[in-house]
């Protein structure tokens, strides 16, 4: 009698605990795979970094891919570490507003504010602005701070 009666109590013992572990794992579940549903700006775009001529530095405009995945943003030109790199990230929230920042190392001097050498660190930000028209979504952007640059983003084909 007395097993009959342990096995009873654990039963009911565990049966809300168990319950309320399943509820907790499949809630938790839930919320994974909201994350890994893509964003409405996830993939992949082609990205034009534009600044005009500015003071004696002369103007330049760099073409690379910029990825945005569970909407974070990330792209690369060049090499990393070696002259003429240059990088952006940021998050891109849902409503198409995002801040990114630039950083990167002087490629040519004759491009450069101030004609810094190449290799040189320099860093900025730029606010963006996803939007959508007639079907096609694209992104501009402006630099904040330092010389005038644009930045546009197109959903690559």
């Amino acid at each position: 009698m007395k097993v009959a009666a342990t096995h009873s109590v654990s039963v009911s013992v565990l049966r809300p605990v168990l319950c309320a572990l399943l509820c907790i794992c499949s809630a938790h579940a839930g919320e994974l795979r909201a994350k890994e549903e893509p964003q409405r700006y996830d993939g992949e775009w082609d990205t034009i970094v534009s600044c005009p001529n500015f003071g004696t530095a002369l103007g330049y405009s760099f073409e690379f891919v910029t990825l945005i995945r569970q909407g974070v943003l990330h792209g690369d030109k060049g090499t990393k570490g070696e002259p003429g790199w240059l990088q952006l990230d940021g998050a891109n929230p849902a409503d198409g507003r995002a801040s990114i920042y630039a950083s990167g190392l002087v490629g040519a001097s004759k491009d450069a504010v101030g004609h810094r050498p190449a290799g040189t660190q320099y860093g900025y930000h730029i606010d963006v602005e996803f939007t959508e028209t007639s079907g096609q979504i694209t992104g501009k952007g402006r630099r904040v701070e330092g010389r005038p640059c644009t930045v546009t983003f197109r959903v690559r084909k």
